[in-house]
């Protein structure tokens, strides 16, 4: 299985696309902090990024892209002295395109990703709050394809557009992810840099593919192809908690999974994750989260009640801060 394909499925990870933006001119356009990860893509010419807390502007070229993984807000500029505009009433008057300043000399399109209650602790905190994919990456061919086939669906609105957009937004996010792995040696810790780590990777590969079975060190050192002590010193030091540390806590995460999206019970989670019984898993599960599975699922079962006696709002097109 592969580690970082199981942590998405898990975190449940959505996108949305927004409306395009088109700039010309002298321009600046400020945006409040994301609820979850942001991406932004230069289509057509040059702007500026300065994101909140970082000293440096980013420039960014026709084919660049950014993820942001912080709550940090933001601007999109082509000038650093012009007043800046908030984004939303821009594009909440907009019709597909939003349109600041005097011209069309920047094209950008952006969108959000939904990752769910666990993603900071799993996925962003192991990242730096701004990846910069230059488009003269050469790795980047593959986002530089997934971003032309967003653009291409969003301008031509064909049957099916925005939900295909949506998906190829989550490829994106999954290339910058790779190219982030492959090329930033300052990730040097957590379970992310482990995919990036010949000894470590194996080892994660092989516990995620059989998250309930009895591992021993031993064994999942044979399936790494190392020593027991070479693998227990690396893994720590990797990861930051040793194997087995690691697979108690990403059982209690698919045991919270399977507790938030069904009925079975304590015990048939318990089996399926790889407690051999209902008070096993209740104990770890305690110590992991401050609940049982019990008190876990009646937390989430008042939550629910509770949105549900809450007004809804019409869903529409997200703004790029949004």
């Amino acid at each position: 299985m592969d580690p970082l394909e199981d942590v998405l499925a898990l975190l449940g990870a959505t996108s949305h696309v927004s409306a395009g933006l088109v700039g010309g001119g002298r321009w600046a356009v400020g945006f409040d902090p994301p609820a979850g990860a942001k991406f932004n893509a230069v289509r057509r010419g040059r702007c500026s990024l300065r994101v909140e807390g970082h000293a440096e502007p980013i420039n960014l070229g026709e084919g660049d892209c950014f993820l942001l993984t912080r709550p940090a807000a933001y601007t999109l500029f082509s000038d650093p002295d012009v007043p800046v505009e908030p984004a939303y009433p821009i594009f909440a008057a907009a019709d597909g395109v939003a349109h600041v300043g005097d011209g069309d000399d920047v094209f950008l399109i952006g969108g959000a990703f939904s990752l769910g209650e666990r993603a900071r602790g799993l996925l962003l905190d192991s990242l730096p709050p701004v990846i910069h994919v230059p488009a003269d990456t050469p790795e980047a061919d593959t986002i530089q394809w997934a971003l032309g086939e967003i653009d291409a669906e969003l301008r031509q609105t064909r049957l099916g557009s925005n939900l295909v957009a949506e998906h190829l937004a989550l490829v994106l996010l999954i290339r910058v992810l790779r190219l982030h792995l492959s090329r930033d040696t300052r990730l040097t810790s957590g379970w992310l840099a482990g995919l990036a780590d010949p000894v470590v990777a194996p080892a994660l590969r092989a516990m995620h593919a059989r998250p309930a079975h009895p591992w021993t060190v031993d064994e999942v050192a044979r399936a790494a192809a190392v020593s027991r002590s070479t693998l227990a010193a690396r893994f720590k030091k990797v990861v930051g908690v040793g194997p087995l540390e690691y697979l108690t806590g990403w059982r209690i995460e698919l045991a919270a999974d399977r507790i938030r999206r069904g009925s079975d019970t304590v015990a048939t989670i318990a089996q399926a994750v790889g407690y051999g019984s209902e008070s096993a898993l209740s104990v770890a599960f305690k110590r992991a989260t401050g609940l049982s599975p019990r008190a876990y699922r009646t937390q989430l079962a008042r939550s629910t009640q509770s949105d549900a006696r809450e007004p809804t709002a019409t869903a529409g097109r997200v703004p790029p801060g949004r």
